[in-house]
């Protein structure tokens, strides 16, 4: 189960003081005010209804904050989509976990694969799936043997143990990859 603190969709935590991607005006980053889109994936499409894939991305490329950033992106979608506030103790251990999980695969890129180009956020019925491009050639993998008592190394063994299933995709020809991850929704 995560341990994330939960924050209101207006709290936008140690970046909203005007240090953060928004250019130090404290104005908003205009990649993080990315629109709903429709199971196309489009914008103009209109708003997804309960049945259909509800989709959010948020391009990071060069922005500065980027795991904060990822968290409240993530943190917004899930109050547009009723998980936050949670009703229950296990609709909230739901939420953690997935904010720990961008947390661990956003991180990944940054450390590990140049740097994350965008996160996507896509909710079904029953499944949540982040995903997150990045420019790195790298193969994500747990550590083997995982050793919990030594710093460091531990996150694709969290995203392993939170999630239903997680995997990376690559594009012919293109640099880079996709790493994603699929949580359950919860009931």
């Amino acid at each position: 189960m995560g341990t994330t603190q939960q924050h209101p969709p207006s709290d936008l935590g140690p970046e909203s003081s005007g240090s953060g991607a928004g250019g130090g005006d404290g104005a908003p980053d205009p990649a993080a005010t990315a629109a709903p889109t429709g199971p196309s994936g489009d914008a103009s499409a209109p708003a997804a209804t309960a049945t259909a894939r509800q989709v959010r991305r948020l391009e990071l490329g060069d922005a500065s904050g980027i795991v904060p950033l990822a968290r409240d992106f993530t943190r917004q979608a899930l109050y547009d989509w009723g998980w936050l506030p949670a009703e229950s103790a296990d609709r909230r251990a739901a939420a953690e976990d997935v904010l720990l999980v961008v947390s661990e695969l956003v991180t990944n890129a940054c450390l590990h694969a140049e740097g994350p180009e965008e996160l996507r956020v896509s909710l079904d019925a029953k499944v949540l799936r982040l995903e997150v491009t990045d420019r790195g050639p790298g193969q994500p993998a747990p550590r083997t043997p995982h050793r919990a008592g030594r710093p460091g190394g531990h996150g694709m063994f969290i995203v392993q143990r939170l999630c239903l299933d997680w995997g990376v995709t690559r594009a012919d020809g293109a640099p880079g990859k996709t790493v994603w991850a699929e949580l359950a929704a919860p009931e």
